[in-house]
C-alpha cells in the first residue's frame, strides 16, 4: 500500500532538498557587500525622501477585492460547469445562491465607490464669495512677463 505514494513521497523529499540546498548555496555563494541604496527599499526606481504623508486611499483596497470576488467566483465556476449535469438541480440552486452572494457583494463595492476614480465631488461655494468680475485675467498675475513688453500672450491682443 504504501508503493503507491512512494512517488509522491520522493517529489516531497526533492522539492524539500532543493529548497534547502537553494538557500544554502545562496549564502554561501552570494556576494556580501552591503550599501545603504541596496538597503533601501526599492520604489519603482523612486528614491524615497522622506515618509509619505498619508494612507493609501481606501479605493485601492475596494479595488482589490472586486478582484479577489471575481477571482473567487471564476474558480468556483469553472468545476460547476464541468460537472454541472451530474449536480442537477442542487448544483443549480447552490450556484445561484453564490451568484447572488458575489452580485451582493459586488453592489456594495460600487456602492462604497470602489470605481469612482474621479476627483472628488465639490460642493458650490458660499454665495458672495464668487462674483462676476472676477475673471483669469483679474485673478491671475502673469509673472515673468513685466520686461517683455506687450507683444507676447495675451497682452498682444489687448495691444492691437
Amino acid at each position: 500500500m504504501l508503493g503507491q505514494y512512494l512517488p509522491l513521497l520522493a517529489l516531497f523529499a526533492v522539492a524539500a532538498l532543493f529548497a534547502a540546498g537553494s538557500f544554502v548555496a545562496s549564502g554561501l555563494f552570494a556576494p556580501r557587500n552591503p550599501s545603504a541604496a541596496k538597503q533601501a527599499p526599492y520604489e519603482c526606481g523612486i528614491v524615497p525622501t522622506k515618509e509619505t504623508p498619508e494612507r493609501f486611499p481606501v479605493r485601492f483596497f475596494l479595488v482589490a477585492m472586486i478582484f479577489i470576488v471575481f477571482d473567487i467566483e471564476i474558480i468556483f465556476f469553472y468545476p460547476w460547469a464541468v460537472a454541472q449535469g451530474g449536480l442537477g438541480i442542487f448544483g443549480l440552486v447552490l450556484i445561484m445562491v453564490f451568484s447572488f452572494a458575489v452580485f451582493e457583494s459586488f453592489v456594495y463595492l460600487i456602492g462604497n465607490g470602489a470605481l469612482e476614480w474621479g476627483p472628488l465631488k465639490q460642493t458650490a461655494p458660499p454665495s458672495g464669495i464668487t462674483s462676476p468680475e472676477r475673471t483669469t485675467q483679474t485673478t491671475i498675475r502673469r509673472v515673468g512677463l513685466e520686461d517683455r513688453g506687450p507683444a507676447r500672450g495675451d497682452d498682444a491682443e489687448e495691444a492691437a
